[in-house]
């Protein structure tokens, strides 16, 4: 294999038949920019055929399309480009096909590069133009992980659009766990790592595959994939709790000798049962998330299949 050369931007692709030519046109005259490589993971519309057409009306573009055989979600679509593009690349550059990345920053992102940075991302700044409900609860995640998670720190308004030298995009792809987190695993890597600010704007087609309820279950992802401490702290809620069952028997006891026998009442009696099911039921859960992680982890399953490779 030639020695790595040139940027390579990767973007995967679900749904983005209204926006994927112009993601395309917009993306490869960017100074800087010698390949790009698309992921179609597994569309339901026309995303793939749109970009074919575009490869057959542009012959000889540097335009690569990797076609899985179906839906893997993004984080192995994104997979499923940098191993492709690993080792024939001196950097790859992430970025989303929706057109809320602006391809154009890629060139502020190469001179960062050629300056010395191992990895640039690009950071949302105040005036993002999603919903005020998205950007409240993005806000607070990123402050709730890194309040548990200690190894590594989010940047607040960074996601996965970034600049990866080879040797990070080396490093990036050989961490193989199923339940992926790549906003957590880039800075886990350690390289240094430069900002770059930009207004992200609203789709300008289409429509987001990402329900509410898929973002939360994202984001707890990213939270058991990086620390203990959910399990660290039901370990404390059971010892308070079993401490203050102990010191309320040991209350019971005392007045029954002083006392005698008193007959409590049943809705107080419901009340501690149902408490103390709700705290076990939780704490059960909390395990089954680590036990699920460790249960998909050991089948070992490849995290895509590619059904075939087009080039213009």
């Amino acid at each position: 294999m030639p020695s790595p050369v040139g940027v390579w931007v990767v973007a995967a692709c679900f749904n983005e038949q209204d926006v994927i030519a112009r993601f395309i046109d917009r993306t490869l005259v960017v100074p800087g920019v010698d390949h790009l490589v698309l992921i179609d993971d597994g569309s339901a519309d026309a995303t793939a055929q749109r970009i074919k057409a575009w490869m057959e009306d542009h012959p000889g573009a540097p335009l690569i399309l990797l076609e899985l055989t179906r839906n893997f979600g993004k984080e192995a679509a994104m997979l499923a480009g940098l191993d492709h593009v690993n080792g024939r690349c001196a950097a790859a550059v992430l970025i989303d096909s929706d057109l809320q990345h602006p391809p154009e920053l890629i060139e502020a992102m190469v001179r960062e590069w050629h300056a010395g940075a191992e990895v640039v991302t690009a950071v949302r700044n105040d005036q993002d133009q999603e919903s005020r409900l998205k950007v409240a609860s993005a806000h607070w995640f990123y402050r709730v992980f890194n309040k548990v998670v200690d190894s590594i720190e989010l940047r607040e308004g960074a996601g996965d659009f970034r600049l990866l030298d080879a040797s990070v995009l080396n490093a990036v792809t050989q961490l193989r766990e199923s339940s992926r987190f790549s906003k957590g695993l880039l800075p886990w890597t350690g390289y240094r790592s430069v900002d770059l600010p930009y207004q992200r704007i609203s789709r300008v087609g289409g429509r987001t595959s990402w329900s509410p309820l898929q973002l939360f279950g994202y984001a707890f992802d990213g939270i058991f994939s990086f620390s203990l401490l959910p399990l660290k702290v039901w370990t404390g809620i059971g010892v308070m709790v079993s401490s203050l069952s102990l010191l309320y028997a040991l209350v019971v006891v005392l007045r029954t000798i002083l006392y005698g026998v008193d007959v409590e009442g049943y809705a107080s009696l419901m009340v501690a049962v149902l408490f103390l099911g709700g705290i076990q039921l939780i704490g059960i859960g909390v395990l089954g998330e680590y036990v699920g992680r460790i249960y998909v982890e050991s089948k070992s399953r490849p995290h895509y299949f590619i059904r075939r490779i087009h080039n213009a």
